[in-house]
């Protein structure tokens, strides 16, 4: 790998990654116009590591809270369990914690709840989404299709959900949503902000939502892709490249992330939807065009 294709998948993968447009079909159709369907595996897990820094950097905030009342929840619900054990022996009154005593701890419930069916599905669907990650016509459909979840999101009706309001059926059905969006050139922040506003959430918070319950599910993600690099060789021009890539994603990341945020109050998504149609009939004769 040379360091300008580097800098352009650092690019791509900065800016599709939050911007609704699929960072995976965006790669599948530079790797197949650029002859690079062999890219190298880690060099891919590094371009997502580096978009899950600009997340945590815009968000530094929430992130932090969120960390912290995860670790003092799972304090709780082991000493819990602890004074369960003792009723046994020695019954009488016994005072539980109440585990969820803070919004900060109800939204680290809704973000576990939402990982949940995206895990699941990830792991069905993970031989399908490996065998038409390289394949154009699956991700030019896919790209019409979330041209027309875009387009017809700007239609949709203001909601008023937030935090507080956010029940447990609001974040299983965006972290299903999550789950499909595996599929190349489905964009994953396009479809579960989509799902977010029809569970009538308030559109901000929407936006907030998707990008901080994707951080496990990438995560997750990524654990599994590093099983996959097996014995993959990297030399020491690569290594640099990989750096640069990886600088370029988070920075670009880092600007797409505030960028969109305001889109999204904005009711401006109808421009992506033209575009990620644009994009999908592209990668669809790229396809034909190379049979």
């Amino acid at each position: 790998m040379d360091i300008l294709k580097a800098v352009l998948m650092g690019i791509i993968q900065g800016a599709t990654e939050f911007l609704p447009v699929s960072s995976s079909g965006h790669l599948a159709l530079i790797k197949g116009l650029f002859g690079m369907d062999n890219a190298s595996i880690l060099f891919d897990v590094l371009l997502h590591l580096a978009t899950l820094v600009a997340i945590c950097v815009v968000f530094w905030k929430d992130v932090f809270k969120l960390v912290a009342e995860f670790g003092l929840m799972c304090r709780d619900i082991f000493e819990n369990i602890v004074t369960f054990g003792r009723s046994l022996s020695a019954p009488g009154h016994s005072e539980y914690i109440h585990v969820l005593s803070s919004p900060y701890r109800k939204f680290v419930l809704l973000v576990i709840i939402s990982t949940i069916p995206t895990g699941i599905i990830g792991i069905f669907m993970k031989n399908i989404v490996e065998y038409t990650t390289s394949n154009l016509l699956v991700t030019g459909i896919c790209l019409l299709c979330t041209g027309l979840i875009l387009a017809l999101s700007d239609f949709l009706a203001d909601g008023d959900k937030k935090l507080k309001e956010m029940n447990n059926f609001d974040a299983f059905a965006i972290g299903v949503t999550q789950g499909v969006a595996t599929l190349p050139g489905l964009s994953r922040s396009g479809t579960t902000i989509v799902a977010a506003l029809l569970c009538g959430i308030d559109r901000k918070f929407a936006a907030k939502y998707s990008f901080i319950m994707s951080i496990p599910a990438v995560l997750g993600a990524l654990i599994l892709e590093l099983f996959d690099l097996g014995s993959e060789s990297v030399s020491g021009g690569d290594v640099g490249c990989y750096i640069v890539g990886m600088i370029v994603a988070a920075v670009v990341g880092f600007f797409a992330l505030k960028f969109i945020m305001n889109i999204v109050v904005s009711r401006y998504f109808k421009y992506f939807a033209y575009y990620c149609a644009a994009i999908g009939i592209v990668s669809i004769i790229v396809f034909f065009v190379r049979r």
